[in-house]
């Protein structure tokens, strides 16, 4: 956490050059912050943020190399005492809660108006939690439904056989899938191929109608 008279001390992480050095360019112009580096992908992300030791870290999600959810688990290991502040394109939930569970302090949708970047990016480096309001209302909604039981549902199942089911019976694609849970298409495949095996139906419409009937995919 800075000083009060020391300046926040920021570094943007964005594959996209005009996106990330204007960003750069604005947050360096606003009193109080510091823009101390950028980097292109998310192992670049992390090789700085561990070097330089910034407040905060804006992350891109989409990033070559190393995605943004990776890296801010990463750096929750390698450099806890940096806040990372997610800014990317996705409001999809499945990105929301694996940034969340990753550690990142912050989530903003690109668009978001600098007066609000800039409040989250000096919230998280106060120690501080940020999320755009649409975002806080389906994170509240989230957690007061209270945490399901996945192990009593289908025990047979992994943790992750039991989360891809979810996602199955909300009715995505196995490519939506891959998406939400940074897996490749292959790996997806490969544990619905397991699930079907183990829950012992021979589609996906049973698989789904027997994941309904336990509760799974209802968010």
């Amino acid at each position: 956490m800075p000083d009060d008279d020391e300046p926040v001390r920021v570094l943007v992480a964005d594959d996209h050059p005009v996106f990330r050095d204007g960003l750069a360019v604005l947050l360096g112009s606003v009193p109080g912050i510091e823009v101390v580096g950028t980097a292109a992908d998310g192992v670049d992300a992390v090789e700085a943020a561990v070097r330089l030791l910034p407040d905060v870290v804006v992350m891109d999600v989409q990033m070559p190399r190393l995605n943004g959810v990776d890296a801010t688990r990463r750096l929750a290991t390698e450099a806890p005492s940096v806040g990372v502040v997610v800014l990317t394109m996705s409001e999809d939930d499945g990105t929301v809660f694996a940034a969340v569970r990753a550690g990142a302090r912050g989530y903003l949708v690109k668009g978001a108006e600098q007066d609000e970047i800039v409040r989250a990016i000096t919230t998280v480096a106060g120690g501080g939690v940020v999320f755009g309001a649409a975002l806080a209302l389906r994170i509240a909604d989230f957690f007061a439904a209270g945490p399901p039981a996945p192990s009593a549902v289908f025990p047979q199942l992994t943790a992750r056989e039991r989360e891809i089911l979810s996602l199955l019976a909300a009715g995505r694609s196995n490519a939506a899938i891959a998406a939400a849970l940074y897996l490749s298409p292959k790996t997806v495949r490969n544990n619905v191929s397991n699930i079907f095996a183990k829950l012992q139906v021979a589609d996906r419409a049973e698989a789904i109608v027997r994941a309904r009937e336990a509760g799974l995919g209802g968010r």
